[in-house]
């Protein structure tokens, strides 16, 4: 049986929702849906997303 991780924010203690985000590199803008704090607003980038692939997307743009 698998549970699922509940993450929350650590400023306001409330648990993070799924929600689109517009990430902007070198000009260029990409959506990616992430947990973010429904209150402040907060995203969280786990380090799965930004060492996969966030990296890649960089190394694409970057080679243009």
């Amino acid at each position: 049986m698998s549970e699922k991780r509940v993450l929350k924010c650590a400023k306001c203690d409330v648990e993070l929702t799924e929600r689109q985000v517009m990430f902007s590199y070198m000009r260029r803008s990409f959506g990616h849906a992430v947990p973010v704090c429904p209150r402040c607003g907060k995203a969280y980038i786990s380090r799965d997303l930004a060492e996969g692939r966030m990296a890649e997307v960089e190394v694409l743009l970057e080679d243009k």
